[in-house]
């Protein structure tokens, strides 16, 4: 299945040092080896393998997400030149190309969404909350907060001109935030879409509060309150992505996110260096998990499509552990992150870390939709 989503990593260090950065935190510490911006050599190559692979497979449409690090430490001139000779690539063999920019806010000035507005770059910003839930994790380096400023830069995307280019929010869950608290201080901002993430851990490496092994459901605890307020009001407010996604595989839909459902993953990575990887969630797991050992100066993204580890991801339900495809919630579920699904002894073909979560909020989610359908059926 053809790459539809290429995340460039513009830039590989950041402004800030969040406890829960895949990036920096965990496993996989490549990261300091890479160069600090994409050269123009790589983007320019980059931007000629993306209009190769959308010729290949007669893509009318891709979709590129400027990524980090912090894309905007990259500067306006690598960021116009990148998404001005990645749309001339593509144009010249008719396919259109959406750009996204995901930022951690805090360099969001009016002249960089000017540029954005000029360039048609959607914006997605990171905000965990209320200042206190924010600023638990995301942190300067030297100890301080950032909620204030990154808060600030949100209004100013939010609340102007530019709101047509704001595409969401992403918190990053901490089960220790209030919820509802949580998700209201994310709607102060009328956000479009918000993505919930479960923190990222795996079973040799397990997130907070979740211990391998127990029934507990702490993080399906949290995102419950969450969703019957969403559904109860999900027309006058925002789509939330997981429970969308989760409603979609219910009424048999496909998954347009690999954090649920079984459709194959359809995006690949490029590094501020050329290296072209998979996932970059899965650098949470071990050194070196996202590699391919392919680049784009040498190596064309059809090439990435025959990496065993990216069909492992596109052959849906016979990627899935036994335990898995034994459970009524498969189709839906899919296994859940598959970076979550990582242990020492048998690599990524294990059930999620968060299995006993992920099944306690889809069996919710489950019954409020069926006991709703019932009810209108009942009406008929």
């Amino acid at each position: 299945m053809a790459f539809r989503q290429f995340i460039l990593k513009i830039h590989s260090r950041c402004d800030l040092a969040c406890r829960h950065c895949y990036v920096y935190e965990m496993a996989d510490q490549s990261w300091k080896a890479q160069p600090r911006r994409m050269s123009h050599a790589v983007v320019d190559r980059t931007a000629k393998r993306i209009a190769e692979h959308a010729l290949t497979h007669e893509l009318p449409e891709v979709e590129v997400i400027l990524h980090g690090g912090e894309p905007l430490l990259a500067g306006p001139e690598l960021i116009s030149h990148a998404v001005r000779v990645i749309r001339s690539a593509a144009a010249d063999v008719g396919t259109r190309v959406r750009v996204g920019v995901q930022t951690n806010g805090l360099r969001l000035n009016d002249d960089y969404l000017r540029l954005f507005d000029s360039l048609e770059i959607r914006v997605g910003v990171s905000l965990d909350g209320d200042a206190q839930a924010h600023d638990r994790h995301r942190r300067h380096a030297d100890g301080r907060g950032s909620h204030a400023a990154v808060t600030a830069s949100l209004r100013r995307l939010a609340s102007g001109p530019f709101h047509h280019l704001f595409s969401g929010l992403l918190c990053t869950i901490d089960v220790r935030n209030d919820p509802l608290t949580t998700y209201e201080a994310l709607l102060e901002f009328d956000p479009p879409a918000v993505d919930f993430l479960l923190p990222h851990g795996n079973w040799a490496a397990p997130p907070p509060l979740r211990e391998p092994g127990s029934a507990a459901t702490p993080y399906a605890d949290w995102l419950i309150p969450i969703f019957d307020r969403w559904y109860g009001l999900a027309a006058g407010e925002t789509e939330v992505r997981l429970f969308r996604e989760i409603v979609r595989l219910l009424t048999g839909g496909a998954s347009r996110s690999e954090t649920v459902g079984l459709s194959p993953v359809r995006m690949v990575v490029v590094e501020t260096d050329g290296s072209v990887e998979q996932s970059d969630i899965l650098k949470s797991s071990y050194h070196g998990a996202a590699a391919t050992r392919l680049h784009v100066l040498r190596d064309s993204f059809d090439t990435a499509l025959l990496h065993p580890a990216v069909a492992a991801r596109q052959i849906g339900e016979l990627a899935l552990a036994s335990v898995c495809q034994a459970c009524d919630l498969r189709t839906v579920c899919g296994g859940g992150q598959y970076a979550h699904r990582y242990s020492t002894t048998g690599g990524f073909l294990g059930p999620s870390v968060y299995c006993p979560d992920l099944y306690h909020l889809i069996t919710h989610v489950r019954t409020r939709f069926a006991r709703d359908v019932a009810r209108l059926k009942g009406k008929r």
